[in-house]
């Protein structure tokens, strides 16, 4: 077997690309998207245009066809840039849309998935509620079969995109008795009645990012709603891969932000002078420095190794929950120490190191806790 770890010369080749897109395209909206809190939806269409948005997806349904590591490199450019684009690229591009792809029927794939990676259609994924977090199994949410499909109750909170998404695909029990195997997906339309966006969330992090929580009264969809068909429904178990996957992606965007707080501080510390000189020439702040990219380069490589493994069609419950955990935590490090660096500039909005930090501190939360991450290293290890 060999072992390498070099990208080929066409991930090199996307991966500048990109870098070039984020930085021309992407960084100049950042600032009046913060503020106003608002995501600018028409940069769906753009990225779809370039490519950008179904990149992981086949061809066939208006994806890209790249593996997962290039999809991480895409990850890890725009989090330098901006997590809080990356959140809505990554809400729209895996978990709206991987489930369809994955798990559902070629009607799903031709109604929902094709017109999602043109741009056409924007989605939003809904499994958090507002009494079952870390806790999958405590759902309350319930789809109960109709005579012409299925009626959903229920809500759903810090929903991304949910602000603005043209559907939703939404975790609910369909036979509660059945324990998680009684778990199921489904596609409703943001138009459906009975789905209401009960309130748009203001967050301290990701705020470029749209959040909201949403309600589902009475909501009826059609039987052909339900994520791989009536008689070869989605899981629970299927929604546990979507996670699992989900993760090593959501590593990426952790390095992202490492990354950037490192070439701030890097900047940063070559301008600054005290007592005569740059600071960085002082031990204590390139220790500092040293140990951040230290931290971005051994986050970096876990994410890749974990992200091989998926291009392996292995199931690296072990490695993705690893990186989730190593790379939050060494964006939060990085960004930190970084504010350090800065001082009292750090504070100010005029530079973007605050912004890097309540960016970072939502992964050490989101999308699985620190502490869930090591119940299922620890479960990995036998413990």
């Amino acid at each position: 077997m060999t072992l390498s770890f070099r990208l080929s010369e066409e991930q090199k080749l996307f991966r500048e690309t990109f870098r070039r897109f984020a930085e021309k395209e992407v960084a100049p909206l950042v600032e009046e998207a913060e503020e106003k809190e608002e995501y600018p939806r028409w940069m769906f269409k753009r990225m779809a245009d370039l490519g950008f948005l179904g990149i992981s997806y086949p061809e066939k349904y208006g994806g890209a066809g790249a593996d997962k590591v290039t999809d991480c490199l895409l990850r890890e450019e725009l989090a330098r840039i901006s997590q809080g684009f990356l959140s809505s690229w990554s809400a729209h591009c895996w978990l709206g849309t991987y489930p369809i792809f994955a798990f559902g029927t070629e009607e799903q794939k031709q109604e929902y998935l094709i017109p999602a990676n043109r741009g056409e259609k924007i989605a939003a994924f809904g499994l958090t509620e507002p009494n079952a977090g870390s806790d999958n199994r405590g759902l309350q949410t319930t789809a109960k079969p109709s005579e012409n499909g299925w009626i959903i109750n229920g809500s759903k909170i810090f929903i991304t995109n949910a602000t603005f998404c043209d559907y939703v695909v939404v975790a609910a029990y369909t036979d509660k008795s059945r324990g998680s195997k009684g778990i199921s997906l489904f596609l409703v339309d943001q138009d459906n009645p009975g789905l209401q966006v009960a309130r748009k969330l203001k967050k301290e992090g990701i705020r470029s990012s749209e959040t909201a929580e949403l309600t589902f009264s009475d909501c009826r969809v059609a039987k052909n709603k339900i994520i791989g068909g009536s008689q070869n429904p989605a899981s629970f178990y299927d929604l546990m891969k979507v996670l699992t996957f989900g993760r090593v992606g959501v590593s990426a965007g952790c390095v992202g932000i490492a990354q950037a707080s490192l070439e701030a501080a890097l900047k940063y510390s070559a301008q600054r002078e005290q007592f005569g000189r740059p600071i960085k020439d002082f031990q204590t702040i390139a220790f500092k420095l040293a140990d951040m990219a230290t931290r971005v380069e051994a986050a970096r490589l876990m994410v890749w190794q974990a992200a091989w493994l998926v291009d392996q069609g292995q199931y690296c419950v072990k490695e993705a929950s690893m990186a989730k955990l190593f790379a939050s935590e060494a964006a939060v490090h990085c960004a930190k120490e970084a504010m350090h660096i800065f001082g009292g500039y750090g504070l100010m909005r005029e530079y973007p190191v605050g912004r890097y930090l309540r960016d970072a501190l939502v992964y050490e939360i989101g999308e699985g806790t620190t502490e869930i991450q090591k119940v299922i290293i620890s479960k990995q290890l036998g413990l």
